[in-house]
């Protein structure tokens, strides 16, 4: 892709996330909205294969009818209100639309057949935007409206998105669907607490764009996009390969490592909301999104190939590593000892 086109659509990616997130009016909310989905576009299918055309074509449906779900929904609440805040949301109805369609834009179950797809169609680059950058501004929306959404119908579907975020990613072998399934499982965990405590919310997602992004930045690295070619790149990148292995298991939430920050607070905070049965059922379920966790960095780092495969085995790679992923990576690893500040900032 044209550097300069490049450079447009990312500028018109970073511009509608910032008219969502610093909007009060409905409008220029779904301006913003559109605003992403038409800039990332182009991102998704610059490769110009089939499966990229794909990807760009379920990403461009699906959240052109989730932008038409928040309009119709900021629509009807004017209509008995008279109102287009954002922070107004007070009608039942429209507050069950817009659940509906920020739920589709994020990928929660029942609404995330298509994130799966989409990204295996797209690079580790673009995947690395849908999975962060991309869920900012619904996120954010969700934030702004937490006092009018129904907690029993985000705990029950942070419930599901936990548990089939973690089990469909079981038996996965592309390394960028085991990613999504990853985003599935954890937004799950920001829907079930944002009615409670929407600045833990923000947290969450925060650490959650950290970790992922040293993740798809260390796979860029070392251009792994399957568990068969991960099993031969410990030869290339072995420093690499062995934070790698810290960074998922601190994306999978053991202690002491970042990633177990989150999901401690968030345990805290259900089981001060007298919710003690679902923190014991989402501390199981983690359970599952370990094991394909763990099930990477084993093909990363622990093991040799028990097999011939049909990848072969790099040298020694001296070239540099971005500085980007080195920073990223020892962020995942050291902030838990931050964690008796987060309740004055919470």
């Amino acid at each position: 892709m044209n550097p300069q086109a490049k450079l447009i659509f990312v500028a018109s990616l970073l511009l509608g996330t910032s008219i969502t997130v610093s909007s009060s009016h409905w409008i220029m909310a779904w301006v913003g909205l559109e605003i992403n989905t038409l800039s990332v576009l182009p991102l998704i299918s610059k490769s110009h294969h089939p499966r990229a055309i794909e990807a760009a074509t379920k990403y461009f449906l699906v959240q052109a009818a989730a932008s038409t779900l928040v309009l119709f929904s900021s629509m009807t609440n004017a209509w008995y209100t008279g109102q287009w805040d954002v922070t107004q949301l007070v009608h039942p109805t429209s507050c069950l639309i817009l659940t509906a369609a920020l739920s589709m834009k994020l990928g929660l179950v029942p609404f995330h057949f298509w994130f799966p797809e989409v990204l295996q169609g797209s690079s580790l680059m673009t995947g690395l935007l849908l999975s962060t950058v991309m869920k900012l501004p619904p996120i954010t929306l969700m934030y702004m409206t937490a006092h009018s959404l129904n907690p029993t119908l985000l705990a029950s579907m942070g419930l599901l998105s936990v548990a089939l975020g973690g089990w469909v990613g079981l038996n996965q072998t592309q390394v960028r669907k085991i990613m999504a399934f990853s985003s599935i499982s954890h937004l799950g965990w920001m829907a079930v607490v944002i009615t409670y405590s929407p600045k833990l919310t923000l947290l969450n997602f925060y650490l959650y764009a950290m970790l992922t992004a040293a993740v798809f930045l260390t796979f860029h690295s070392i251009k792994a996009l399957t568990l068969s070619a991960l099993m031969t790149t410990w030869a290339k990148t072995p420093s690499l390969n062995a934070t790698l292995l810290l960074t998922l298991l601190s994306l999978a939430g053991l202690p002491p490592l970042t990633g177990f920050l989150p999901k401690w607070l968030i345990i805290q905070e259900l089981t001060k909301q007298d919710m003690a049965p679902a923190a014991t059922a989402f501390a199981l379920l983690s359970l599952l999104g370990l094991f394909f966790y763990l099930r990477l960095a084993y093909c990363a780092t622990i093991t040799l190939p028990p097999h011939i495969t049909n990848h072969m085995k790099q040298w020694h790679n001296n070239k540099p590593v971005s500085a980007s992923v080195a920073i990223m990576t020892t962020l995942s690893l050291i902030m838990l000892p931050i964690a008796p500040m987060i309740p004055t900032i919470v």
